[in-house]
């Protein structure tokens, strides 16, 4: 195991550097550099896209000569002023240089500051953190909750009434867009339209240094409900019918006929023999699940329920080209990602010592 732990580790430096690569070549022949975006701002132009649409102050008729010919809207801006601009961003290296720059950089966790918040990246995304955590760690923990014993009694009662009205609801609950239901339940539990039981935004109240200890879980906790369960939804779905397949295979295999032959009871057979080897997959893809929900599908919720997290940090750093804030959380989060591949892997291992990575790559 340790060998193969090795080379896993091993490979993240060439895959973690092919993600960076192809972003960072990727993000050079897309319009609206944060020079132009400084340079919109300068203009009035409002936003550096409104040039490429043929609109605000006709930015996009002339551009200026001099060597800054490829900034759309600098029609009246002295080229000094531009060259000090990509100068103070870095832009006035070659693109290979800079990211050779950046990548040692970022070997050594300095992952700079924001071009336009003024604050070290690493700052910002623990500043945004716990928004993220909150929604991906309740959000994991209440789908599993629920998942793995609905999954195991939808498993012993595979074909009943009960299977069935619950696939329904289970399938319907799969089809709805994270987004859609989270719109939904600020209409019914919001005061959109009906009942106003859950706050519509934050984390937590303005008064909620007052409150008591008691006082501020219940606070956190009442609001949280509505983006905890609007992400929950489709994790919720995958993991029941995953437990419920997992237990339906390993019900039909000879050693669960073997222990019924035995005079074993139903439950020890289910919960004694069957438990272990059917919560493999399950209990050992929780890291892997965590990350998803933690990374995915975050953005529309956190904008809903107007939480900060690292959804919408993301994306504002894309729309405002702020490339240490872009660069800077891609490389974390793909190195996180790709340690918690390795962790899933060890996490099979821990519940069943019998598999043997090893011996499967040899």
């Amino acid at each position: 195991m340790g060998a193969y732990i090795l080379r896993r580790l091993l490979l993240i430096i060439p895959t973690l550097l092919g993600i960076m690569i192809i972003n960072f070549a990727l993000v050079q022949f897309v319009p609206g550099g944060p020079v132009e975006q400084i340079i919109a701002q300068m203009e009035g132009g409002g936003d550096v896209f409104e040039a490429f649409s043929g609109g605000g102050n006709d930015a996009g008729e002339n551009m200026t000569s001099q060597g800054n010919e490829n900034y759309v809207g600098a029609r009246g801006l002295p080229p000094e002023l531009i060259a000090e601009l990509e100068r103070q961003f870095g832009l006035d290296k070659p693109p290979l240089e800079r990211f050779l720059n950046m990548m040692w950089n970022y070997m050594r966790f300095d992952f700079g500051e924001s071009y336009f918040r003024k604050i070290d990246v690493t700052e910002l995304v623990l500043e945004k953190m716990p928004v993220s955590i909150t929604l991906g760690l309740w959000s994991t923990l209440i789908a599993y909750l629920i998942s793995i014993p609905l999954g195991i009694k939808k498993a012993v009662r595979d074909g009943s009434a009960f299977d069935s009205w619950t696939s329904s609801i289970i399938i319907a609950a799969y089809a709805i867009p994270a987004f859609l239901f989270a719109i939904m339940l600020l209409v019914l539990f919001a005061g959109g339209s009906y009942w106003k039981i859950f706050p519509l935004r934050g984390l937590t109240s303005d008064n909620y240094d007052q409150l008591s200890a008691f006082g501020q879980a219940v606070d956190y906790l009442w609001h949280i409900a509505l983006p905890v369960a609007a992400m929950s939804i489709s994790a919720f779905a995958t993991l029941t019918l995953l437990t419920k397949n997992s237990f339906l295979d390993e019900i039909k295999k000879q050693y669960v006929m073997t222990a019924r032959a035995k005079g074993l009871s139903e439950g020890k057979v289910l919960y004694g023999h069957v438990f272990r080897n059917a919560m493999l997959i399950v209990i050992a893809g929780f890291p892997a699940v965590f990350i998803g929900v933690f990374f995915g599908g975050s953005l529309l919720i956190e904008t809903i329920f107007s939480l900060d997290g690292l959804g919408r940090l993301g994306f504002e750093a894309a729309v405002s080209r702020d490339y240490p804030v872009m660069f800077g959380t891609l490389f974390l989060f793909g190195l996180i990602g790709l340690v918690v591949g390795i962790i899933s892997d060890m996490m099979y291992v821990l519940v069943d010592p019998r598999i043997d990575f090893e011996k499967r790559e040899g």
